[in-house]
């Protein structure tokens, strides 16, 4: 019996590798068909695997990122695998997305179980699961509307079109004169629109002609919003900012910088926009990251963890006066408020209240900071953040740099990646545990000795 079971397995392997030139595989492979075990939900392939996959996406993808060299295949709550089976902690989250961790089961069954019944029926007709996300999400943030959306970008686009409708419906600025203030150092996307507000050139150049209507002023500067709400407030509809600059290295303003800005907005009618599709749900740990100053933004941008990292979900959270401006036919999307993402929004949005993720958020990003900042590394300048949401400040020594540092954590088990060259954002999903949270600061910690070495 155990012949023809052998047999079995060198004869699929054969002619699987009829399909592939890469002698060296097919060599490793066949020699050990012999000792094949039965497969586990991780997939054990050869180191030649992930190199053979890195070369398509370099041949056949566009070269619009920087990866580093790990070939993931497996997730499972703060964990990944690559394809050659080795087991990493994720300190990235999908930049914020998989705040809920990767495959919440509760989540994933949402999505098969809503994807036996409807799939996708676009706006042009009603659909029960986002009637009752609607409600769902009203009574979770308060705003009387929901403009649902699919990517972070979108609902960036979609709160820019909601403060230009407001400005010329409602306080009568003339169409062609409308402006919105924004923040250095701010990363709303990647859209022609949104990066205009970039003063990275990375994000804007040479993508010109620009949209006109924008007012950069420096980032965490209430004196600097003023006196632009001074000199231009009668034409200014919104003042949108990051409650933290994610992107630009985890800059968390001075406590009071949004409560400032807020008051000053409604002190010449202009909307106040917070961006939190990074720092939103749970991340900080609050449910919004606006709360930290104890206000209410006239619109939320909502994404990422939205979708629990299972779909692309976002939304424009806003009161009746912004929204409703907006009439039929005047904005929408093909897939926003889906049937899938409805259901899948609502069972992400309910796992972070029951599993108590902002409550952990901020008790595990405390004891990550603490900890941090006992590591005496002449790499490190500055250990920041709030909540899980967190960030070194290292500095380069000879040709070593966060890039080579984030690569020694990859080796030794953990996935981190550098922004702006010199700083390393750390945000693990927010259902890590004390025990995990210590031995992955063991694994950074062991990193930056081993690159003072």
């Amino acid at each position: 019996m155990k012949f023809f079971v052998d047999f079995a397995s060198f004869v699929t392997k054969k002619a699987y590798f009829c399909h592939t030139n890469d002698s060296k595989l097919i060599n490793h492979v066949m020699a050990t068909t012999k000792k094949t075990k039965p497969e586990t939900k991780t997939v054990k392939r050869t180191q030649t695997e992930s190199k053979r996959l890195m070369g398509l996406e370099n041949r056949y993808g566009a070269h619009n990122y920087h990866p580093l060299p790990v070939v993931l295949h497996r997730g499972e709550g703060i964990y990944v695998w690559d394809v050659e089976g080795k087991k990493y902690f994720d300190f990235l989250s999908s930049y914020s997305a998989v705040n809920q961790g990767h495959c919440h089961p509760r989540i994933v069954k949402a999505l098969k179980d809503q994807a036996d019944v409807l799939c996708l029926t676009s706006r042009a007709f009603y659909n029960d699961a986002f009637c009752e996300y609607e409600k769902f999400i009203h009574q979770y943030f308060g705003y009387d509307k929901v403009l649902p959306m699919n990517t972070g970008a979108e609902a960036v686009e979609t709160a820019l079109k909601l403060a230009r409708r407001w400005g010329t419906v409602k306080k009568g600025i003339e169409n062609d004169k409308v402006k919105i203030i924004c923040c250095e150092g701010n990363f709303h996307g990647r859209t022609v629109t949104v990066i205009t507000m970039s003063n990275d050139p990375s994000s804007y150049a040479d993508y010109g002609p620009l949209t006109p209507g924008f007012i950069r002023i420096p980032y965490n500067d209430p004196k600097a919003l003023e006196e632009a709400l001074d000199k231009y407030g009668d034409e200014v509809a919104a003042f949108i900012a990051e409650p933290i600059q994610g992107e630009a290295g985890v800059f968390v303003p001075d406590d009071g910088y949004l409560k400032k800005c807020y008051d000053l907005c409604h002190k010449h009618n202009v909307l106040f926009i917070a961006d939190e599709v990074q720092t939103g749900i749970a991340r900080t740990g609050k449910m919004l990251c606006s709360e930290h100053d104890g206000i209410r933004p006239d619109i939320v941008i909502l994404g990422k963890a939205l979708g629990g990292g299972v779909l692309p979900v976002s939304a424009c959270l806003a009161d009746d006066d912004i929204m409703l401006n907006i009439k039929p036919g005047e904005h929408g999307s093909t897939f926003g408020g889906f049937p899938l993402a409805a259901r899948v929004a609502v069972e992400a949005l309910k796992v972070v209240k029951d599993e108590r993720l902002v409550q952990n958020a901020e008790k595990m990003g405390k004891i990550f900071r603490d900890e941090i900042k006992k590591l005496n590394s002449p790499f490190i300048v500055e250990v920041r953040g709030r909540g899980l949401l967190n960030a070194i400040v290292t500095k380069p020594i000879g040709k070593k740099t966060a890039w080579d540092i984030c690569l020694k954590m990859m080796e030794n088990g953990l996935l981190a990646k550098p922004t702006h060259d010199d700083i390393i954002r750390f945000a693990p999903p927010l259902c890590i545990k004390k025990k995990e949270l210590m031995q992955a600061i063991g694994i950074i910690k062991r990193s930056f000795e081993q690159m003072a070495k």
